[in-house]
């Protein structure tokens, strides 16, 4: 297989596999593992055992089940255990991952995970029933419509929250330190996302914020720069990246939008898979991040792009892709990233079609930074750490059951209430403040939460005083890895065992 071949059977969504490979039989696969290991013979009493149940549902449960509802129940069963991000799709939930990484679907707009048995939210995104509903990340979902989540897996839950477009739906949340649970009635829509969005701060300074990776991010980061320096009507001093939410998306699309401010042919991104072994490295060059053929979509990319000061914002919510990104920007010291620590998914999941239309969605490497970093677990920390005083919870991808470990050591880094969170219950607390809002007030709430402003944003102020100081910005670069590993506290796990319960 060509490194090209090989690189775009691990994009996300594209895997180029067949299913062919599961029509092996039995035999043949004991003769390989054999062949490679005589001491590693065929678990013949897991398959008597697995026999065994299939026996006794057929002969004694109180409903007749067929086969093919079993057995996709087992390959459920059987690719779900692996960890928190494989999982088998059948043909109508394969079909629903497809369409949502085109960037236009139909549903309410959020990402999802699975953590305790119930589904969470990672992140709403932008402009989407989701968000204009008040769903935050850190959120679980415990009912949809009166359908309890316990047990539903991430497939189920899509297959149940999408819909025809204007017909109604309730979601039941739990969210730390409410005080009851919280019940939100959305309206379906088609999800157009817009990934990139743009803002002019002030003369000379640019912001660009990526809610999601997908297929048009690369050309919409290209299309934001070349109007911000339109806008600025000389070319930017200073810029900001704001990858906070974004629960990731298109591998490709990670390595394009590192490519726009990196040097040429450096390394963005690297794999390793089972047993550490090298898998792919990805550069930034056009055909490390082009889906497809056709021209380059940073050609025309305004040039000072690759010097100027930049910074990169993150937080909780910001997973796998747009971790590849800040990692990628702070490894090379072209950008200070600012904010608090990111999600921790860096593993890379690998959708391989299967013969009959379904597909199975497997963790087959882990992400690594160009200088060896894992981000599994761990995730990205800024080097300018500042909290945001309205974000009381910050979940993270050590808090998922049967995570995967981080492989170079070190402690996993667990959610926690924020002490610099709110704490002004009496704002917290009256409901009926909130319902006296009338709907214009509620959509000029949305639309201020989506227009940056540094002096009610104390992360994007940061930021964007680094830019505008370039001695402050260059002392801050790769400031994160001089800072030594902060030490868990006595008694941690403790705390830790009763946030989850």
């Amino acid at each position: 297989m060509s490194h090209s071949t090989l690189k775009k059977v691990a994009l996300y969504t594209l895997g180029a596999f067949s299913g062919i490979a599961l029509s092996l039989s039995v035999q043949s696969f004991a003769a390989e593992k054999d062949q490679k290991d005589k001491d590693e013979a065929l678990p013949v009493q897991s398959i008597r055992t697995m026999a065994e149940v299939y026996g006794q549902i057929k002969a004694n449960y109180y409903q007749d089940k067929s086969d093919a509802e079993l057995f996709e129940g087992a390959m459920k069963g059987m690719v779900g255990g692996l960890d928190p991000h494989s999982e088998y799709m059948d043909k109508k939930g394969y079909a629903d991952l497809k369409e949502s990484t085109s960037g236009e679907f139909g549903g309410l707009g959020m990402e999802i995970g699975q953590e305790d048995g119930f589904i969470k939210v990672v992140a709403p995104i932008e402009d989407t029933p989701a968000e204009r509903a008040g769903v935050k990340s850190g959120d679980f979902i415990v009912k949809i419509d009166n359908a309890s989540t316990r047990g539903m897996t991430v497939s189920e839950a899509v297959k149940k929250m999408r819909g025809k477009p204007g017909t109604k739906i309730t979601l039941t949340l739990s969210r730390k330190n409410a005080d009851k649970p919280i019940v939100v009635n959305l309206t379906r829509a088609i999800i157009k996302v817009k990934s990139v969005r743009h803002h002019l701060l002030e003369p000379g300074y640019g912001y660009i914020r990526i809610t999601q990776f997908q297929e048009r991010t690369v050309a919409g980061v290209k299309a934001a720069a070349q109007e911000l320096a339109k806008q600025n009507k000389a070319p930017l001093k200073g810029l900001i990246l704001d990858l906070r939410d974004d629960p990731g998306g298109l591998l490709n699309g990670a390595v394009g939008v590192s490519a726009a401010f990196l040097p040429g042919n450096v390394t963005v991104v690297s794999t390793k898979g089972r047993d550490g072994k090298a898998g792919m490295t990805l550069k930034s060059v056009p055909e490390d991040y082009i889906i497809s053929s056709g021209p380059d979509p940073l050609e025309g990319l305004p040039a000072e792009l690759k010097d100027i000061p930049m910074t990169v914002l993150i937080n909780s919510g910001s997973a796998s892709a747009s971790e590849i990104v800040a990692g990628a920007l702070q490894d090379h010291k072209r950008a200070v990233v600012v904010g608090t620590q990111s999600f921790g998914k860096g593993s890379v999941q690998t959708v391989i079609p299967l013969s009959n239309g379904s597909a199975v969605k497997i963790t087959t490497a882990l992400y690594y930074t160009p200088n060896d970093r894992s981000i599994q677990a761990q995730g990205i920390v800024p080097d300018v750490e500042v909290k945001d005083k309205d974000r009381t919870y910050e979940s993270r991808e050590a808090d998922l059951v049967g995570h995967i470990g981080n492989p170079l050591g070190g402690e996993d880094v667990n959610g926690k209430v924020e002490d610099g969170a709110a704490q002004d219950k009496e704002a917290e607390k009256p409901a009926e403040k909130a319902k006296a809002k009338t709907d214009k007030e509620k959509e000029e709430d949305i639309i201020a939460r989506r227009t940056p402003n540094p002096a009610k944003d104390d992360q994007l102020r940061k930021a964007l005083d680094l830019v505008k100081d370039p001695a402050e910005w260059q002392k801050s670069l790769g400031l994160a890895a001089k800072k030594p590993a902060p030490k868990k506290e006595k008694g941690s796990d403790k705390d830790e065992a009763k946030d989850k319960e």
